[in-house]
């Protein structure tokens, strides 16, 4: 779906759908997660005041996600309990700073009800709706988003997670076929497209895979080789040195987090791209995808005018 007005700032709140859950680490760490989450947990600390509509359990840890949230400012307004299923998990491993994921299956945010979302978002009209590919897996929330995106016509920014078991070719490609905007990393695109022996045969796929798809940009992310940009003209940027990398978990929400916010902004493409880089890069200097601290959130918004 075509982009109208590239660089014109977007009116309304930017409506977040998807998983709420927590990363749990070796040695009994947890820290609030999931794609989702975390983009809209950048975006509230930035000032962008999101809608996040997402499912948790009646459980502790459902209760911290509502404390955590409101702490942060956010509206809960958006989030359903569960009497049944559980908030969402995550067992990571950690190999140095690289990580791998167990997702728990029949999760609270498997269940996100249609009726109870729909109510959420009738009094606004968002600028844009962000969604990755985890919440399709289950059905029940895989017609929620179907709903959400009928019901609000937003432009969808959609976030390609392909997670072993939990994703099918044929939802994917339903999911893409929504998209003004999807983000994919160069991994997950030759899962799809098939293999590149080069940078330019990469982009050469996701070119293909945007004509195909009607897709306004395609948002190629390359970890720390960085990103690219790809619609009607191409924008390639790398990151800043991380001095000190904890770890990679959250990097590219936080990255499409400043992307969003660069499309809401109306900043131009290269200017976003750099900023997206730079906040994916200082997340890399801590632990998890979530960061607390009022004073990273209120330096970059004087830095970046907002």
């Amino acid at each position: 779906m075509m982009e109208q007005g590239t660089n014109s700032p977007r009116v309304g709140r930017p409506l977040i759908y998807g998983e709420v859950l927590f990363d749990c680490f070796p040695g009994g760490q947890e820290v609030m997660g999931g794609a989702p989450f975390n983009v809209a947990w950048h975006l509230a600390g930035l000032g962008a005041m999101p809608l996040l509509v997402s499912r948790i359990g009646q459980d502790p840890r459902g209760e911290a996600v509502l404390a955590g949230m409101r702490d942060w400012g956010m509206d809960v307004s958006g989030i359903q309990i569960d009497a049944q299923a559980p908030t969402g998990q995550v067992q990571i491993a950690l190999t140095g700073t690289d990580h791998s994921f167990n997702i728990l299956p029949d999760q609270a945010y498997d269940r996100i009800a249609t009726e109870s979302a729909l109510a959420a978002v009738a009094d606004s009209t968002p600028a844009l709706l962000y969604c990755g590919s985890l919440i399709t897996r289950n059905p029940i929330a895989h017609e929620t988003l179907i709903a959400l995106q009928r019901a609000t016509a937003a432009p969808t920014f959609v976030d390609i997670n392909l997670r072993a078991p939990w994703w099918e070719l044929a939802r994917v490609e339903t999911l893409m076929r929504s998209a003004t905007w999807l983000k994919i990393n160069d991994d997950e695109l030759h899962i799809l497209r098939g293999p590149a022996s080069s940078v330019a045969e990469t982009e050469a796929l996701a070119a293909q895979l945007r004509a195909q798809f009607d897709i306004a940009w395609v948002i190629l992310t390359r970890g720390a080789d960085g990103a690219i940009y790809i619609g009607e003209e191409t924008h390639r940027g790398k990151p800043p040195a991380v001095t000190e990398l904890i770890d990679t978990i959250g990097a590219g929400d936080a990255f499409s987090a400043v992307t969003i916010l660069g499309l809401l902004q109306g900043w131009p493409k290269s200017l976003t791209l750099t900023r997206a880089l730079a906040f994916a890069a200082r997340i890399c200097a801590q632990r998890g995808a979530t960061e607390s601290n009022h004073a990273l959130y209120t330096e970059l918004r004087e830095a970046w005018g907002l």
